[in-house]
């Protein structure tokens, strides 16, 4: 797996740490035991498994690599078998690590072996190969030597992608235009844009066909730019859907009392159409893996398109993660 290459084990890796949430679902999707690390743990959104039956994560033992920065001790007293983490996020997201100590936590604790595939717009990830969800998720399987999961998810996915055919417009001038921002706390007056490219974090709005708003605009996505936008720009811009990123702890009624409520009230937000509408909505998180991404698409469905009906089975869901495949 780029940018790490092969990478060798004397036997199937038990212990792990991951990157992200999107990793952390593919281990749960696979009946792994929740990794020991996340680069932050409270963005992984274990309450999308809520109405699986028969599917949770216990998250309680998982810790936060960055605490005010990231220690390498904090690696050393972890002593996992893999880091599924992307090398050169590590030494890219931040200041503070260099290659030399990436290289010596690998040879000291244990490989790396992970991308970032949750955004395409980092300027350190244009030298190497980018992957789809389920491309990386058919290569964390193959870590774990558990393909047979992998498969079974596969197909699911196949199916579920056949049934939102049915669901999202194809005609450019019947997909809803939307905007994707991080929207800080209850009352946010400033945004960091996300659009809509081909990184794995919105890989549900894509295959519900939206029209990316800012895409439309010189608006650069956050992780190229660390730009923000605030109301004015959003009002020129109108998107028929604003779509909050930062929310995925609170519950739909939750955003509602207190996000929606505030832009409702606010003398600039008010204007919006999608204000004036109804359709401000939780947007999705940074990171999804093979189950979370059935959720927020169905979620997503729901939003944009009134579709209420179930769109992937859960009881499948439930029986591969246990193995009954």
């Amino acid at each position: 797996m780029a940018p790490m290459g092969d990478v060798t084990f004397d036997s199937v890796p038990e212990t792990w740490v991951a990157n992200n949430g999107s990793y952390a679902d593919m281990g749960l999707a696979l009946g792994l035991d929740e990794p020991r690390a996340l680069w932050l743990a409270n963005r992984w959104h274990t309450n999308y498994y809520d109405d699986i039956d028969g599917v949770s994560a216990d998250k309680s033992d998982t810790i936060s690599l960055y605490q005010d920065g990231v220690s390498k001790e904090r690696f050393y007293s972890l002593g996992a078998d893999v880091h599924v983490m992307d090398p050169n996020f590590l030494a890219n997201r931040f200041k503070g690590w260099s290659r030399s100590d990436v290289d010596d936590i690998a040879e000291s604790v244990a490989p790396f072996f992970g991308n970032s595939i949750f955004s395409h717009t980092y300027a350190w990830h244009d030298s190497y190969r980018y992957y789809t969800l389920y491309e990386a998720f058919e290569t964390v399987a193959g870590l774990f030597q558990r393909e047979e999961r992998y498969e079974a998810f596969a197909t699911l996915h196949e199916e579920f992608q056949s049934k939102l055919e049915s669901v999202a417009p194809t005609k450019h001038a019947e997909r809803p235009r939307v905007a994707i921002v991080w929207a800080d706390g209850n009352q946010p007056t400033s945004f960091s844009p996300y659009l809509v490219g081909e990184g794995t974090s919105v890989k549900q709005w894509r295959d519900l066909n939206v029209r990316d708003a800012f895409a439309e605009t010189d608006v650069r996505d956050f992780h190229a730019s660390r730009g923000h936008v605030d109301y004015e720009t959003l009002l020129k811009i109108d998107p028929d859907y604003l779509l909050c990123r930062g929310h995925e702890s609170q519950s739909a009624e939750e955003f509602e009392n207190t996000v929606v409520s505030f832009m409702e009230d606010h003398p600039t937000a008010s204007e919006l159409t999608a204000v004036r509408n109804g359709n401000v909505y939780r947007g999705g998180p940074l990171y999804q893996g093979p189950i979370s991404n059935l959720v927020l698409t169905e979620r997503g469905a729901r939003q944009l398109y009134d579709r209420d009906e179930a769109l992937f089975d859960r009881e499948r869901v439930a029986d591969i993660v246990a193995g009954s495949l």
